[in-house]
């Protein structure tokens, strides 16, 4: 449902055309990322959708009675306002709603037959759904705390840093949650943890939500579009700013298969124009005008292929390094996640996504639920509440219990089970004792049987296994553990050079220091940060 249209939009800044008859829209529940170099229109765009800014042609239509909050790069405030009371300014009206509510839910325990009082209802649940504002006091604590201001909340705003100022209004108009939020540069003065709540947030909330960011991965993490404003023209790409690196590569394909086609057409065109005397003739001109605007275009179409292939070489070396952007699929969609087992409470309303290259740790005191989330990713374990979506790929998992070995069999029958003594090792054809060599295995172990290994021998035969495994997705429960440091040394070497995920339960700091990207801290009570 489209909440936002601007169609045949046009904007100058004295002799610079800075969006040319541009179409753009927002739909309910799109989160719509805007990139492009500074001063391209990105800013623009975002005035014109707030109604600041008005263009120099064409119409803005919006549905009725929409509310829309900006972010603006430099907040104000009400004078006098402490950091609490300008992160509640706008809630009056939500806060004004519930106790409505209250006050009609009271009223119809006695008079629950009264229609107007049960429209009323109706409408101010409406209201509160759309906007989450059941537990204001909840979220508002909750804001205050990820994004610390809490030591600030009977401060003055006005004395806080211009980047603390920054995260008090961005608290606000998330606990507003207008009917479509504008962010410019949202991840700018916040750290890691804050920026990965704002994501928890967005996406947990359902935000409609237009942005500017040059922060790739929360690019990645929100956008469900991404839209590119070059040449005072915009062009659109589904998804986030991996999906745009791979769209963009198939533009830049086609692009190249049309200019090939072009210049064979143009060969053509020019042959006739001088050989044939029908050339010359006035009737032809119009033909003669399309071989000039051919030539034209087959001199432009080079600099604007080249200027692609250039913006692509370059993210290819700094987004993704060493991996393709296709590689960046999403494996785990975990949706308002709550685990209950007997009556405590292990994990409540957790919501994340899990990429293919993520590395993740899961730390926590013991009991406080990490390898329950591990079942409940492995599908073990049915949720109490909310949703995984799993996508299509292969998981291996090595537990504390090694469930993956048969005490009964040897190495070799355990790494060569169809016979042989070769095994194949992402990608490389291997002799089973070079690589068991690998994980410190002297040759007279081959024909030893699992069963009379010590527990750090089984570890370290599990761990062997593991890579094995043609997988996407490896889940490690403890893996360090009965493993001394040479052998963890190895593992870490391992887990550095595998292609896909890597989700880690693990006490060992130094381990998860040198190995995570990532981390699901288990605070106990159910909290995941």
């Amino acid at each position: 449902m489209a909440l936002v249209d601007l169609l045949n939009i046009s904007k100058h800044y004295e002799a610079q055309t800075i969006l040319n008859e541009i179409n753009f829209h927002v739909n309910e529940g799109e989160r719509i990322v805007i990139v492009g170099k500074n001063g391209s229109g990105k800013s623009t765009i975002m005035k014109i959708i707030d109604n600041s800014l008005e263009p120099d042609s064409g119409e803005r239509i919006c549905r009725q009675n929409l509310h829309i909050k900006m972010l603006s790069q430099v907040p104000r405030f009400e004078e006098g306002h402490s950091v609490r009371e300008a992160v509640e300014a706008g809630l009056g009206e939500l806060k004004a709603a519930k106790l409505r509510f209250d006050a009609i839910s009271e009223l119809l325990i006695s008079d629950f037959e009264n229609k107007t009082l049960l429209n009323e209802h109706a409408q101010l649940s409406h209201f509160l759904d759309h906007h989450n504002a059941w537990n204001l006091d909840e979220k508002i604590e909750r804001v205050l705390e990820f994004f610390r201001l809490k030591p600030y909340e009977n401060r003055f705003v006005h004395m806080l840093s211009g980047g603390e100022q920054r995260r008090v209004a961005l608290a606000s108009l998330l606990l507003q949650k207008p009917d479509v939020l504008l962010l410019d540069e949202p991840t700018n003065h916040l750290d890691v943890y804050m920026v990965e709540f704002l994501e928890e947030l967005i996406l947990k909330e359902k935000f409609t939500l237009v942005f500017i960011s040059h922060d790739r991965y929360f690019i990645d993490q929100i956008a469900t579009k991404t839209v590119e404003i070059e040449e005072a023209k915009l062009r659109e790409f589904k998804g986030g700013y991996s999906n745009y690196l791979t769209q963009k590569s198939e533009l830049l394909r086609t692009m190249q298969k049309q200019h090939e086609n072009l210049l064979r057409l143009l060969k053509a065109e020019n042959e006739w124009l001088g050989k044939s005397v029908r050339a010359r003739l006035k009737r032809n001109e119009g033909r003669k005008k399309r071989v000039m605007e051919l030539r034209e275009s087959a001199k432009t179409n080079p600099a604007r292929i080249n200027k692609i292939k250039m913006e692509l070489q370059r993210e290819a070396k700094h987004f993704n390094r060493d991996k393709s952007v296709n590689k960046q699929k999403m494996l785990f969609e975990i949706e308002n996640l709550a685990i209950t087992l007997g009556e405590k409470e292990l994990i409540r309303n957790f919501s994340t996504r899990i990429l293919q290259r993520d590395v993740i740790a899961v730390v926590g005191p013991n009991g406080s639920g990490k390898s329950t989330l591990l079942r409940a990713l492995l599908g073990r374990l049915k949720p109490t509440n909310g949703v995984i979506k799993q996508g299509d790929f292969s998981i291996g998992y090595f537990d504390q219990h090694r469930e993956m070995l048969d005490d009964s069999k040897n190495l070799i029958e355990t790494f060569c089970p169809m016979g042989g003594d070769r095994v194949e090792v992402q990608g490389k054809n291997l002799h089973v004792y070079g690589y068991l060599k690998n994980f410190l295995f002297p040759r007279e172990f081959l024909d030893k049987k699992i069963g009379i290994l010590s527990g750090g021998e089984k570890n370290r035969v599990a761990l062997a296994l593991l890579f094995t495994k043609k997988v996407d997705c490896l889940i490690l429960d403890e893996p360090t553990n009965d493993l001394d440091i040479p052998t963890i040394n190895i593992l870490e070497e391992q887990l550095q050079h595998f292609p896909g995920a890597v989700i880690i339960v693990s006490h060992d700091r130094y381990f998860v220091d040198k190995i995570a990207k990532k981390l699901f801290i288990f605070q106990g009570n159910g909290i995941v940060e």
